[in-house]
């Protein structure tokens, strides 16, 4: 069960990275490099949770988004892969900075459910801290 974590800062306020991390629009595959369009689907969504599926060729899930505000938080738990089983995860903690911008804070647990699944898992704690990071530094400069 691989997991790796790192760390983000923006100029970005907390409400912005919330909205960002949140936007489940006709845009996201345009704001996330990991997500096409062929893999995009909200299939419900309420105040502070969504159902979405979103992915690649490389591998998809289906997430349940849940959103805490005034905590700063974003937890996203996978329930359906064709990579990842069940557990695996996403946990955004967002602290405001002095400067006015914020701190994410981020852990992703990976648990393979397929032989892609470990095969990629393999390569996260070395490779897929940089990519990852890298991804959330563009979303948010695309959030702007």
């Amino acid at each position: 069960m691989p997991t790796v974590h790192f760390q983000v800062a923006t100029e970005l306020p907390p409400p912005a990275v919330l909205a960002a991390l949140t936007d489940f629009s006709d845009r996201r595959p345009d704001l996330y490099r990991n997500i096409d369009r062929s893999h995009f689907r909200v299939h419900d969504s309420g105040p502070g949770w969504a159902d979405v599926t979103e992915g690649n060729v490389l591998a998809w899930e289906r997430n349940r988004y849940d959103w805490d505000a005034a905590a700063g938080t974003v937890t996203v738990k996978t329930t359906e892969s064709d990579s990842w089983a069940p557990g695996s995860r996403w946990e955004y903690r967002m602290r405001p900075t002095v400067e006015g911008g914020t701190l994410v804070d981020v852990t992703v647990v990976r648990n393979a459910r397929t032989l892609r699944g470990r095969l990629i898992a393999l390569g996260l704690p070395v490779m897929g801290v940089r990519y990852l990071r890298a991804d959330l530094q563009n979303l948010l400069a695309r959030a702007r």
